[in-house]
């Protein structure tokens, strides 16, 4: 029973981790300009720069984490994204009432994200990944 545990939880974790970048990457493609005018809201430069990047980077990790390639490459390309993201998109310090706390709540999830790809980023992608050849 523990075998079949250790064997399978790590991969299903890295699916369940992936998910949220590979279709938040997909959402931002297909709604570009809407996603742009967002982050013009919060009034970032260089918005058609950042926006691409933050496709190629949700896209890429994504992937790298649910295939097990390169895991821990994909886990630290996400963490570099995380970081501003969270910084920038969910300042909840700067807001009040209803809006602070669900901020907050975006802001903890990330973290707990965060959580995850470090995991990845010093364990590696665990058995049944393209890294882990048996």
């Amino acid at each position: 029973m523990m075998d079949t545990i250790n064997r399978f939880s790590p991969p299903l974790g890295r699916l369940l981790l992936s998910l949220i970048f590979i279709t938040s990457g997909i959402n931002k493609i297909l709604n570009f300009s809407g996603t742009a005018g967002y982050m013009e809201s919060k009034g970032m430069p260089l918005v058609p720069l950042f926006l691409t990047a933050a496709i190629v980077l949700e896209l890429a990790g994504g992937l790298s984490l649910l295939l097990g390639f390169k895991a821990r490459v994909g886990a630290l390309l996400l963490i570099v994204f995380l970081i501003p993201t969270t910084l920038i998109f969910h300042n909840f310090w700067a807001l009040e009432g209803a809006d602070r706390q669900m901020q907050m709540i975006h802001f903890m999830k990330n973290l707990a994200i965060l959580g995850g790809l470090l995991v990845v980023f010093g364990l590696g992608p665990g058995p049944v990944s393209m890294d882990q050849k048996e």
